[in-house]
């Protein structure tokens, strides 16, 4: 086990941290304090466990490093769970074990709960990546399918209206899926419209930027490489404050289901 960020020997500073955690509610990690962890089948990958369901979360996020050569040859994902992979950085080749697509910087991959994801780095540099998995929730009809793509090739459009706000869709909106990715970017002063109060749960990584977020009422500082995750009911809402790049976010969200009992 090592730290993410590499950082080593005493701080130059207090001890301290900004990364708040409250169980069920609401949580936000930066980079710093994050550990690399080694985890079966992912052979030469620094794995980072981010969202679990022991912080309150129906899915687990992860952040991945592959470095040359490295890769889950295995399968990540088993029956019944669906899994998803982004490129932050880099080149990877990955598989739903009949197809082989070929992702760089923005490009993704959905595998449906009866598919394992494979992927292999064949660069000579690391790919960062972040990845998904949730527990598909079946409906008599319903089935997901593998789905490629590259969010640079995703069109954007304004988020409710508002022109400095661009929100893009990963997957097909259509029933078959269980939840979705979306990208959210706000230019600077840009926000939410509202205070949003609702039961789907977020995972989101700041991709760039700077901003204030509103977590269950608590205005937090956030900006990119944090990790925010939303659970069921907390109040959420964000703006852009950053004068170089617009706060942008990649983010999951569970949809098109009714509620269990």
């Amino acid at each position: 086990m090592g730290y993410r960020t590499n950082e080593l020997g005493y701080p130059t500073d207090l001890l301290h941290s900004r990364a708040v955690v409250e169980r069920g509610n609401f949580a936000l990690l930066p980079p710093q304090g994050l550990v690399k962890n080694m985890l079966p089948n992912f052979d030469d990958c620094e794995m980072t466990i981010l969202a679990t369901p022991k912080l309150g979360a129906e899915f687990v996020d992860y952040l991945c490093r592959v470095l040359p050569g490295g890769g889950n040859k295995a399968g990540f994902g088993e029956k019944g769970i669906e899994t998803f992979l982004y490129v932050l950085d880099g080149e990877l080749m990955v598989s739903d074990g009949e197809k082989t697509y070929d992702l760089t910087t923005g490009g993704y991959i959905y595998v449906p709960e009866d598919k394992t994801l494979t992927f292999e780095n064949k660069s000579q540099k690391p790919t960062e990546t972040f990845l998904y998995k949730k527990r598909y929730q079946f409906v008599e009809g319903l089935k997901a399918y593998t789905y490629v793509g590259n969010s640079n090739d995703v069109e954007g459009v304004d988020y409710e209206d508002m022109t400095d706000v661009d929100f893009k869709t990963l997957l097909p909106s259509d029933l078959d899926f269980d939840m979705n990715f979306h990208i959210l970017s706000f230019a600077t002063g840009g926000s939410h419209g509202y205070i949003e109060t609702h039961y789907q749960e977020h995972g989101a990584l700041l991709l760039s930027g700077e901003g204030m977020y509103n977590l269950d009422n608590n205005w937090i500082p956030v900006k990119e490489g944090d990790y925010i995750f939303m659970g069921a009911y907390n109040l959420q809402a964000c703006y852009s404050v950053g004068r170089n790049a617009p706060l942008s976010y990649l983010y999951s969200k569970d949809c098109n289901r009714d509620v269990d009992i």
